[in-house]
């Protein structure tokens, strides 16, 4: 009886020490072994054994990225107004042995250590730059953490600022200061645009004087061409007349003289016709709207037919 029971005994106590001596772990992950209280070796992903009672699994952790979230803490801006800010840090674990050894719970270290960085950080700056320098305040907090955290044994690789939140009575102020702006800046573009017009509007009349002006000098051009090209062509037209008159005086004259080379009698109707004429010649003046006086003396009228005799009695001989 004792023997069966030193045996179950025996395998009870093997079954436990090769249970206790094997160790899984899992893919993306690292353990760390003591022996008798120092460390000894690490576990890498997959089946591991270890020596029960002298050897213990110490630390196992992953070495994948995580997401550490930072709580939102009070900060004071440079010009001394209180703001809330939170903000998120990814890291991983580079190095398992000073994780574990170098500090004593990693995550509270970490989460301490970027809320400093954060409140120094917003003590640099006023309230409207936090605004506007989340960029650099970023790669500032990445820097500087993951120098910090290097002896840990840690990577920070990004950190980002979420929410920045000043108090109630900031934001009210800041409120009436952004209403202010914009009144300002729309008064500043109605005034703008108001100038833009009449500066348009003066500059639209200048130009529509400028073209009224030349429209006017062109108009006056063309129609002194216009009036001397009539004139031109008017006295075209006369010296045309007087040529064609004087053409046609001399081929009457002509053919006057051919008639009275032919038959001498036409000499009394052609004297009776020169005297109907001057006579017809006085008519027409007298007729005229002008007021005219003519002096005819009576005993001058045969001398003229008799003159006119002469010249036509002197012009067969010519011909």
């Amino acid at each position: 009886m004792n023997e069966l029971f030193a045996l179950l005994s025996f395998l009870g106590f093997g079954t436990w020490g090769v249970a206790s001596s094997v160790r899984i772990v899992n893919q993306g992950n690292m353990a760390l072994v003591e022996r008798l209280g120092s460390y000894h070796r690490r576990l890498e992903p997959g089946l591991n054994f270890i020596l029960p009672i002298f050897e213990r699994v110490a630390f196992e952790e992953t070495i994948r990225e995580k997401v550490l979230d930072i709580p939102p803490q009070q900060c004071i801006t440079r010009d001394n107004v209180t703001i809330t800010v939170d903000a998120v840090v990814y890291w991983r674990i580079i190095d398992m042995e000073r994780a574990y050894y170098r500090v004593e719970n990693l995550k509270m270290a970490m989460v301490n250590l970027v809320q400093t960085q954060i409140r120094a950080e917003m003590g640099k700056l006023e309230l409207d730059e936090t605004f506007t320098a989340r960029t650099q305040v970023n790669e500032t907090l990445l820097r500087d953490l993951d120098i910090a955290t290097d002896p840990w044994g840690v990577k920070v690789t990004r950190v980002e600022l979420r929410d920045i939140a000043p108090s109630q009575a900031v934001q009210e102020s800041m409120e009436l200061q952004m209403s202010a702006e914009r009144k300002k800046r729309a008064a500043i573009l109605t005034s703008e645009g108001e100038r833009e017009a009449a500066i348009n509007s003066a500059r639209g009349k200048a130009e529509a004087q400028v073209l009224a002006a030349e429209a006017e000098q062109k108009a006056a051009i063309l129609a002194a061409e216009a009036e001397q090209k009539v004139v031109v062509l008017r006295a075209q037209a006369e010296r045309q007349d007087q040529i064609l008159r004087a053409q046609g005086t001399a081929e009457a004259m002509k053919i006057i003289a051919a008639a009275l080379h032919e038959d001498p009698k036409t000499k009394e109707a052609l004297q009776f016709l020169l005297a109907q004429s001057y006579l017809d010649m006085g008519r027409t003046i007298g007729h005229s709207d002008s007021s005219k006086v003519l002096f005819i003396d009576p005993s001058s009228i045969p001398a003229t037919i008799e003159g006119v005799k002469s010249l036509i009695e002197q012009s067969p001989r010519e011909v």
